[in-house]
């Protein structure tokens, strides 16, 4: 059976209406009584769909979008494709948050397990659903819509939110909260994770800063462990995604729309910025730093304490900040030390007067 999603949408609304709602204006002839349904991403979005170019990055995806209409700047508005309306904004960012807002208002503020729990020490949801062989820990609240599978234990104090799903022989950790997300089988998530928040979403501006919807999910799949006090946020429009097999330190930040590959290696104190891609089988070392929207070739390995500013190849040893090739990384660690030791020993001949 699909699952039904985590938010409910309003909607449909014309064009018309949704321009006045985020101040844009669209360009060229276009009936403005066409009704948007949804809000989606450039290279998802279809008949129906508002989306939002924003980043020039993503430019090559806007001249084939499918979408029905396109948040952009003027300076974009001439290269939407053909059936794409072109809704020209100086803030496209900003003015998609205000179109998230209007289809999705339920998503701006948090929710986990909703009302209606047993009230008893196991606090479960008169709808959750769990199959034989579940244990609740005394404290724990699964909510309404829950789906818990076979074997699993959820640890006291934890909360398994509205309509998660958990799969079998899981075992979700003291205090760990689960919202937004669907997890796999044999899938161990420690003490105190945080799955499943909003993103670090804010279209900034001089009027301030203003909260963007998040309504992507979480998937964690098969045989991932995520470790004590690791957070990953869920996505904006799509899924951040966990593949089988990785496994995660403690004190991990994961932003949205992030996507790690299968058996992937994420050591403490990590921290992958939003819509970075893993491939499969990377290897983070610890107080890594990976900014958003790059991507990690598959097998390719990254030294503790360096900062990711760009792709990085397949297979490849990386280190520093910014990272690059290993060797050439200690090829400049070691000229920086030797002009490093000639520069005291002149300073020390000055001193002695020789």
């Amino acid at each position: 059976m699909e699952h039904p999603g985590f938010f409910e949408r309003a909607g449909p609304f014309s064009l018309r209406a949704m321009a006045e709602a985020v101040g844009a204006a669209a360009a060229g002839e276009v009936d403005l009584e066409t009704k948007i349904k949804d809000v989606r991403p450039l290279d998802a979005a279809g008949r129906g769909d508002l989306s939002f170019l924003d980043n020039p990055k993503y430019l090559p995806l806007f001249t084939h979008t499918g979408a029905t209409a396109c948040l952009v700047a003027p300076k974009f508005a001439g290269k939407a494709p053909a059936g794409t309306a072109a809704l020209v904004t100086p803030e496209p960012y900003r003015g998609f948050a205000k179109a998230l807002a209007l289809f999705y208002p339920d998503a701006l503020k948090p929710k986990a397990a909703k009302d209606g729990t047993s009230g008893g020490l196991e606090s479960v949801h008169r709808s959750a659903r769990l199959e034989e062989g579940v244990t609740v820990e005394p404290g724990a609240v699964i909510g309404a819509e829950a789906s818990i599978g076979r074997g699993t234990t959820i640890a006291a104090g934890s909360v398994i939110g509205y309509r998660v799903y958990v799969g079998r022989d899981c075992y979700i950790g003291p205090n760990a909260t689960l919202t937004h997300a669907l997890i796999g089988n044999r899938v161990t998530i420690h003490a105190g994770a945080s799955i499943g928040q909003d993103g670090f979403g804010f279209a900034m501006g001089r009027a301030g800063h203003q909260k963007v919807p998040q309504i992507g999910r979480v998937i964690i799949q098969d045989d991932v462990e995520i470790g004590a006090n690791t957070a990953i946020d869920r996505g904006a429009l799509r899924d951040t995604v966990i593949g089988e097999g990785t496994k995660i330190d403690n004190l991990v930040q994961i932003g949205h729309n992030v996507v790690v590959g299968r058996h992937c290696i994420i050591v403490a104190q990590t921290g992958i910025s939003g819509s970075a891609e893993l491939g499969d089988f990377v290897a983070l070392g610890g107080q890594v730093g990976v900014v958003g929207h790059v991507k990690i070739g598959a097998g390719a390995q990254i030294a503790g304490s360096s900062n990711v500013r760009g792709d990085v190849p397949p297979g490849v040893r990386w280190g520093g900040t910014p990272a690059k090739p290993t060797r050439l990384w200690f090829r400049e660690l070691t000229i920086l030390r030797q002009l490093a030791e000639r520069k005291d020993l002149r300073f020390d001949d000055k001193e002695s007067g020789d």
